[in-house]
């Protein structure tokens, strides 16, 4: 049922709670184990703080995620105050849901066992290579966070205590084996149905319009036929990846030697470890070993440290800038050295020296020709600078053409044909582009050509400076240019109406029981029986599924339209029940669960806001 829900809702608590990975729940959430205790409060919840820091943080997350999700987009939306501040007062706002479902779950007694915090420790894809789990990693990634590993499990439990509550709430809704049958025979019902149909195309073309109605219409409905303001454009683009550079062999050198640590893995050391929680057990430990005891054995039998003890102790490569203090101030030097007793944040560690591999320098032949493309690279980025730099200056001196511009660049100025702010053409589809296009400031008097543009640059590599060649404004279409199109549409509407008209009378003959003579007479007759399912959307199936059930021997009728804009008349025959394959009813009973339980969740959170003491910190922007 969680990962259903977890599917299903769209509660933006919901969304966040079961989208954090362990991770960034860590980013967001162990800060209140380190950074307790700090009266410049974000909110108290409870009686409980929500630091800045973790508000801070919070935000961070987010506005990273909607910059991944948003893209270029993000951007614009980032340079609105009141969208970063609403997304700061929904990061506060989530921060306080989980305060509160937190304490609620530790009010009722919701407990995670060291287990399922190993278990989710090894399950988590950020720990793991090649989906195996990795100690070398776990440790790295937890020493570069700087936290402890009984600081992350209690951060851990933390979040998988929130689920289990989640868990529970959700499992409270279900439907009964009668109300799931009764569900899926009415969406599986079947409809049998006769329609027939009045061709408007055909009406249509027996309809007269007359001069008067024409320009009546166009008079009444002139914003229909605006034409859009259009746009000729001149431009010149500067590319980067077209410039070609070569690369010697002393360039090549000296980019080798000025960036020699990029090639360069420093010194790794591997070690072992035994944690315990006293030093009387450590020293039994040390003593055991220097006894000839096995060291992995012991590991797995006396370490209180879950990831390591279940590798025998083995702690993976470690390089100088993930090693804990711990071990690189333990004195050991030689392979198979072992420790004394060492005390440390998490208890006392017994620690043995596995191995070493000293640093290790790629020779330039083996980078060669990688850092040949990278000068060639770097080479070609300046001196498209260079010549932006060129290009801007010639457009700004010589600001009535772009013939500085491209004796400048080299090349000749590219000029569009017409188009408008809804077809740009293609090589200028850059919302920076568009934007200098259609703000107006490239514009003279009564949209005369104006000025060159500054020089605008392109994700990074790519730039333009252009100048509008031709404009003209929006303007009403002329009633000659769409007096076909005005005439067809008096046409068609005339047609729909009667077309209408003639069914509201025929649909009154046929509930009146004297359908067949109004139906011949109208030269119409219903096609041949159709089995339409609730599932099609179609606005035919749609009414034929809101007629009332027909009598026995009869029929009962309506109307509708079809996708063509026709009238048609429709003549319900028979409801008969539909089949629903198992699974297909399992889905369908587990997305009406899914639902309840989010409204149910809902109504959690909205009574724990209601009853608890929320009160934020000074300067906090809440609205």
């Amino acid at each position: 049922m969680m990962d259903n829900l977890r599917t299903a809702s769209s509660h933006v608590v919901l969304k966040i709670i079961l989208g954090l990975i362990i991770l960034s729940f860590v980013l967001t959430g162990v800060g209140n184990y380190l950074v307790g205790g700090n009266a410049d409060y974000a909110a108290k919840v409870n009686g409980d703080e929500i630091s800045r820091a973790q508000l801070e943080r919070a935000y961070a997350n987010e506005r990273a995620r909607q910059q991944q999700m948003l893209g270029d987009q993000f951007s614009t939306l980032a340079s609105n105050d009141g969208f970063m501040r609403q997304m700061r007062q929904q990061a506060l706002s989530q921060l306080v849901d989980e305060k509160l479902l937190d304490q609620y779950a530790k009010k009722i007694g919701l407990a995670i066992s060291d287990d399922q915090i190993k278990q989710a420790i090894f399950s988590q894809p950020a720990f793991q290579n090649n989906g195996k789990f990795d100690n070398a990693k776990y440790n790295s990634i937890l020493s570069n966070m700087g936290y402890a590993p009984d600081q992350y499990a209690e951060a851990l439990r933390k979040q998988l205590t929130v689920q289990q509550l989640i868990q529970s709430v959700a499992s409270t809704d279900f439907l009964l084996k009668g109300e799931a049958d009764s569900l899926a025979a009415l969406v599986s019902q079947q409809r049998i149905v006769r329609e027939a149909t009045i061709d408007v195309d055909a009406l249509a073309a027996k309809q007269s319009v007359s001069d008067d109605e024409v320009k009546n219409y166009y008079q009444q409905n002139k914003a229909s036929f605006m034409a859009p303001e259009q746009f000729r454009v001149s431009y010149i683009k500067l590319d980067a990846a077209s410039m070609q550079e070569s690369a010697s062999e002393s360039d090549i050198q000296n980019w080798y030697d000025q960036h020699k640590q990029e090639y360069t893995q420093p010194e790794r050391t591997r070690f072992s470890i035994i944690q315990t929680k006293t030093e009387a057990d450590a020293q039994a430990v040390l003593d055991a070993l220097k006894k000839g005891a096995d060291f992995a054995a012991l590991a797995k039998q006396k370490s209180i440290d879950p990831i390591t003890a279940r590798k025998g102790g083995d702690m993976g490569w470690l390089e100088p800038e993930t090693m804990p203090d711990e071990l690189k101030n333990a004195g050991l030097k030689d392979k198979g050295q072992l420790s004394g007793v060492i005390k440390s944040s998490v208890g006392y560690l017994v620690a043995r020296l596995d191995d070493i591999q000293p640093q290790q320098v790629k020779p330039l032949a083996q980078v060669h020709d990688q850092i040949a493309d990278k000068v060639k690279q770097e080479k070609a980025i300046d001196a498209y600078y260079k010549l932006q730099q060129k290009v801007s200056d010639a457009a700004s001196n010589n600001n009535t053409s772009l013939a500085g511009a491209e004796q400048a660049a080299g090349v000749k100025a590219v000029e569009t044909g017409w188009f408008t702010r809804d077809d740009v053409p293609a090589a200028l589809d850059f919302k920076p582009v568009e934007q200098a296009i259609f703000n107006g400031s490239l514009q003279g008097q009564n949209g005369a050509p104006g000025s060159n543009s500054d020089i605008i640059t392109v994700d990074g590599d790519r730039a333009f400076v252009l100048r509008i060649a031709d404009y003209k404004a929006q303007a009403v279409k002329p009633l000659a240019e769409v007096s076909d199109q005005i005439t067809q549409d008096i046409r068609r509407d005339k047609a729909t109406q009667e077309a209408k008209a003639q069914a509201e009378k025929l649909l009154a003959e046929l509930k009146a029981g004297k359908g067949d003579e109004a139906m011949k007479a109208a030269k119409l007759t219903f096609g041949a029986p159709q089995t339409l399912n609730r599932t099609d959307r179609s606005a035919v199936t749609q009414a034929v599924f809101e007629l009332p059930l027909p009598p026995k021997d009869g029929a009962s009728y309506g109307l509708s339209e079809d996708g063509k804009g026709n009238v048609v008349l429709l003549a319900l025959d028979k409801v008969q029940a539909g089949s629903m394959p198992e699974a297909q009813k399992n889905a369908l009973v587990q997305g009406v669960t899914q639902n309840n339980a989010q409204i149910a969740f809902e109504a959690l959170l909205s009574s724990l806001r209601k009853e608890a003491k929320i009160k934020y910190g000074s300067g906090v922007d809440v609205q």
